[in-house]
């Protein structure tokens, strides 16, 4: 097992020395953007519309995800893109779908203008310790081939990488220690990682110089997900350890967003925008 007692003791150092001299300065967060599984349902149904409504509201980067969208038309998504000022900087690719169809996903990837492609999740019969570690070795190779292709790759958790501790060893931690730092970056997602139990800032301190991005929504105090700002995690907080971890993108997504959807994104949107760390 990795020992973290000893990483997060020198991640505490170095985030002391680099906090201290900017302490008394306030960021905000640069380029937000959607994940857009948060809106699957509008997206899947008029891609174009959506994706209007989406750069009115005020973001800049989308991360394509659920939708249906590996199977659009995907020049007409990118020329969409370009019209409304809007960068994916990176797309979800399923596991089947990059060990299967790899040159179809990079193909899709450089036409969306992507840099990264992100591996979203991983279903049942791959959360065994034997199905675990069967896996961990193709996401080097995902990475090494996305790497000579000029992409980058990243794995987004969920709850049960932390939860699911095979021989007393977590899946996340298995995925740490199983994969090349220099090429399987990763996305956290904030809510899972506290709703696992994890503590968010020991782990971005662990993992500084590896993440690859943030997704954000918010919990409720019974748990439950919501719009950032509509619960109870204190963004700013984490949001300050930026300054060690370097994080360039941040993703709003609530998997559960409610029906008409765009209120939800837009009380997001406008929590982020002014939020200050």
């Amino acid at each position: 097992m990795i020992d973290r007692r000893s990483l997060m003791g020198a991640g505490l150092g170095l985030g002391a020395s680099v906090l201290l001299p900017r302490e008394a300065q306030a960021a905000r967060l640069g380029a937000i953007g959607l994940q857009l599984y948060t809106i699957r349902q509008l997206f899947s149904a008029d891609p174009v519309k959506t994706l209007e409504a989406v750069a009115g509201i005020g973001y800049r980067e989308i991360e394509y995800g659920g939708g249906g969208y590996e199977a659009m038309d995907h020049a007409m998504l990118r020329r969409t893109q370009d019209r409304l000022g809007l960068k994916a900087p990176s797309i979800h690719v399923p596991y089947e779908s990059l060990r299967d169809k790899f040159d179809a996903s990079v193909a899709m990837a450089k036409t969306l203008g992507a840099d990264t492609v992100v591996l979203p999740f991983m279903t049942n019969q791959h959360r065994t310790e034997e199905g675990w570690n069967a896996a961990l070795p193709n996401f080097n190779r995902f990475a090494d081939g996305l790497k000579k292709a000029g992409l980058g790759f990243a794995y987004h958790n969920h709850d049960f990488e932390f939860t699911n501790k095979p021989g007393g060893v977590s899946l996340y931690d298995r995925l740490l220690q199983g994969t090349d730092p220099a090429l399987v970056k990763v996305e956290i997602d904030l809510y899972w990682a506290i709703h696992a139990g994890e503590d968010v800032q020991a782990l971005i301190r662990l993992l500084a110089g590896r993440i690859y991005a943030y997704h954000v929504k918010d919990a409720r105090p019974d748990g439950s997900m919501t719009a950032v700002g509509a619960g109870k995690i204190d963004f700013a907080s984490i949001f300050k350890l930026n300054r060690l971890a370097g994080v360039k993108h941040f993703y709003v997504e609530n998997d559960q967003a409610p029906a008409p959807y765009l209120p939800d994104i837009t009380t997001s949107f406008r929590t982020l925008r002014s939020l200050r760390f």
